[in-house]
């Protein structure tokens, strides 16, 4: 999974980023364009499930699931047509599979803002506006085409027709992810690579003082969450420097810290969580001697293309797939005494994999 981070130059996007992925190669200053090139960093996905097996398996390898997090350079008035660093940006993010837009929610006098002025919902509207003039552009050749190609198929006139409808959706200002359409026309929506089809989280970064003040009195706080509901997006109010602040503690003094700001996990957990949510995700595991690991699959996957997930043969071979509910086997903390009290099934090439399913496949090639 990558999820990209953006938002105008100066809002905390790599104060945010060199927090998230415990790194200091992201250069933070206080002034437009300090990053230039995308910064890319690869965390492991926090499963406490994954160290509970380990101390029951003591495996030779543990792996849990990753997280791609990609730092984009900061965005301006007029990038869809190259200003700043204009397409370079926006082809770093149709890579992505989902967004972490940031948005600056405090005032500092010391930290430069692009527009000289603290507006949350005019810097959503600068990148948002540029992100669709862009879609626009790569949809209209799109449908370019598809029109010669029609002229030898006309069955491709009704496709045209949807996207001319989406071109006009766009050129009214709103995003593809709320275009309605049939199912039927949506696999061609998405082959198409627009940007604004992807979920969006609006993160908002606020100072820490907001804690003790009270998150919710923050008024530019309340404007991303009032814009976000109505296009239907995701806000989480995360104060970047906290952080950033947490990654030089240990478990213990960072559990100290959170409880004393009223929090019950960090930033990362809470993107974390709202990421793999907003895409549908969910992991299964699999745990012997050799290995314990955590595997990312779209919610509803079935087992033969879950085993895929491990090798083609296992789908290619799939048998069946023996399996036990994590809560189940850390129950009986064995597989052997939770296979004699009946929780450990035999399922079909149609079982859908839960999340938290602990899998044995079975397959013959």
């Amino acid at each position: 999974m990558k999820l990209g981070i953006v938002g105008l130059p100066n809002v905390g996007k790599s104060t945010l980023f060199n927090a998230l992925c415990n790194k200091i190669s992201a250069e933070s200053a206080n002034y437009p364009f300090c990053t230039i090139e995308p910064n890319v960093g690869i965390i492991n996905v926090p499963d406490q499930r994954l160290f509970k097996l380990k101390e029951i398996y003591n495996p030779k390898k543990l792996t849990p699931a990753t997280l791609e997090f990609i730092d984009i350079a900061g965005l301006v008035k007029g990038a869809s047509k190259g200003e700043g660093l204009g397409n370079k940006f926006l082809s770093n993010i149709r890579e992505v599979d989902a967004i972490l837009h940031v948005v600056r929610c405090f005032n500092d006098e010391n930290i430069i803002h692009v527009e000289n002025s603290i507006d949350p919902i005019r810097d959503i509207d600068i990148i948002n506006i540029e992100l669709i003039l862009s879609d626009i552009e790569v949809l209209q050749r799109r449908i370019e085409k598809l029109k010669k190609q029609a002229k030898a198929d006309k069955s491709l006139n009704e496709t045209i027709e949807v996207l001319n409808n989406l071109l006009n959706w766009l050129q009214e200002g709103k995003p593809a992810k709320n275009f309605e359409t049939k199912e039927e026309f949506k696999k061609e929506i998405n082959s198409i690579g627009l940007i604004t089809t992807k979920k969006t989280i609006y993160v908002a970064n606020f100072k820490e003082d907001d804690y003790k003040n009270g998150i919710e009195n923050n008024e530019n706080l309340k404007k991303v969450i009032e814009f976000a509901e109505k296009e239907n997006s995701f806000v989480l109010p995360i104060c970047a420097k906290v952080e950033e602040d947490l990654n030089g503690m240990d478990e213990e003094e960072k559990k100290f810290f959170l409880e004393e700001l009223g929090l019950k996990e960090s930033g990362l957990d809470r993107i974390i969580k709202k990421s793999y949510e907003i895409l549908g995700l969910i992991s299964y595991l699999t745990a012997g001697e050799d290995e314990v690991r955590a595997w990312t699959i779209k919610k509803g996957t079935l087992a033969p293309q879950a085993a895929g997930k491990i090798h083609s043969d296992f789908e290619r071979g799939f048998i069946c797939a023996e399996t036990i509910a994590y809560e189940d086997f850390i129950k009986y903390n064995n597989m052997t005494d939770a296979k004699e009290k009946g929780v450990v099934r035999t399922e079909g090439k149609n079982y859908e994999v839960k999340d938290g399913d602990i899998i044995l496949f079975r397959f013959n090639v």
